[in-house]
């Protein structure tokens, strides 16, 4: 405008003067209609900040050490969506969901205590501890892992490159643990027991150590999770397991964050235990008030005497993507199949839809009356480690 141009001074070459000269209405437009930009479909007000978010997956189901390097590559393309802090070495958060690499784990449970193990049989956790608190919170680890008949073959301590990210994400950086554990018994391996052991062993620590400052990114059979306060190129750099032969899998996936409702801390990097997400839901607060009504009423068949355990569900201290993961894991737990458990709690906007068979607008409306929906999400990438998928908003 003549205005803003008087302030700017005369534009010279291809300054911010020139650029708001080119732009601006000819004196023979009236200033009330809309001024002529140069044709072109991109409009930089349309622009939006968003985390990114992807899988990788071999539609056979062959698990390679290349298509992880591929998702890797596929985050590393992303890094375009995540946010750099001060130092400009620090990202927000980025991270990677893959299915257990029992190969890499069985060698090194083999190496740690001397005794082959059998892959089958294993589960690994992964941990944040605190560095002056530990030895404190493995030992609580310990305990609460034998209180659901589990037991720990070794703690593994995870090789990681401090010097390969930033500065502010070094001096906030946890003690990152791995415990190595087997079941007791002899249960079968598509047994869900072993998950709700797993499930319920972790609850129980969280209870006790999170006043400690521990968090569990992951703690499972089947899925295992590597993330931290970095940028999507420094993952494979700063986790040396991401570059091991062993580590094969047949999906992976990933997630570079941008902040936008929380502050950035390891703990809030994602992929989270099921899921990763990019957006914001809107109805945050009434998902939790409802998830908290509904407590007294859990409970896991077979486990009546521990299902204390499960409260709280939703763990406020996390971001809107945590909370949504923690619901999506208790319904898993309860025996739904993770695209069971998404579509009841992120339906489509399904009551206005005429074409809608009649037997997918009767689920809808069944599960209505057992849950909300969780609005606004976006878009989210999931996976059980067999499964692999993606949905989108009710909007979408």
């Amino acid at each position: 405008s003549p205005t803003a141009s008087s302030r700017l001074g005369r534009p010279r070459g291809r300054g911010l003067g020139a650029y708001l000269n080119s732009i601006a209405p000819s004196p023979e437009v009236p200033l009330s209609q809309p001024f002529a930009l140069q044709p072109s479909p991109y409009a930089p007000r349309f622009d939006r900040g968003g985390c990114g978010i992807g899988f990788v997956a071999d539609q056979h189901g062959r698990a390679s050490h290349a298509l992880l390097h591929h998702a890797l590559e596929a985050l590393n393309n992303l890094q375009h969506r995540g946010a750099l802090s001060a130092d400009a070495r620090t990202g927000d958060g980025a991270g990677v969901l893959t299915p257990l690499p029992r190969r890499l784990f069985a060698r090194e449970a083999e190496r740690l205590t001397g005794r082959p193990v059998n892959p089958d049989q294993l589960a690994v956790g992964v941990f944040f501890f605190q560095p002056d608190t530990a030895e404190q919170c493995m030992a609580l680890a310990e305990s609460a892992l034998a209180a659901q008949g589990l037991r720990l073959l070794c703690w593994r301590e995870v090789p990681t490159r401090p010097d390969a990210i930033g500065e502010r994400a070094q001096a906030t950086m946890p003690r990152i643990m791995q415990a190595i554990t087997t079941r007791s018994g002899q249960l079968p391996i598509t047994n869900y027991q072993f998950e709700h052991s797993l499930y319920l062993a972790r609850k129980g620590f969280e209870r006790q150590a999170r006043p400690l400052g521990a968090y569990v990114p992951s703690f499972s059979s089947r899925t295992i999770v590597y993330k931290g306060l970095l940028l999507a190129p420094q993952l494979p750099a700063f986790y040396a397991d991401l570059q091991d032969p062993d580590y094969e899998v047949p999906l992976a996936v990933f997630h570079q964050r941008y902040s936008t409702n929380t502050l950035p801390t390891w703990q809030r990097a994602q992929p989270f235990r099921v899921l990763c997400h990019n957006g914001e839901i809107n109805t945050l607060q009434g998902n939790i008030n409802w998830m908290k009504t509904r407590e007294p009423q859990l409970d896991l068949t077979g486990f009546e005497n521990l299902s204390g355990l499960l409260r709280p569900v939703v763990d406020t201290g996390g971001s809107d993507s945590a909370m949504l993961d923690n619901a999506v894991e208790l319904l898993m737990m309860g025996g739904r199949d993770i695209r069971h458990a998404l579509t009841m709690l992120v339906p489509p906007a399904w009551e206005k839809l005429p074409d809608l068979p009649e037997a997918v607008r009767d689920f809808y409306a069944y599960h209505a009356c057992l849950t909300e929906p969780w609005d606004g999400p976006a878009a989210l990438v999931f996976t059980d480690g067999v499964t692999v998928g993606a949905v989108l908003d009710r909007n979408g």
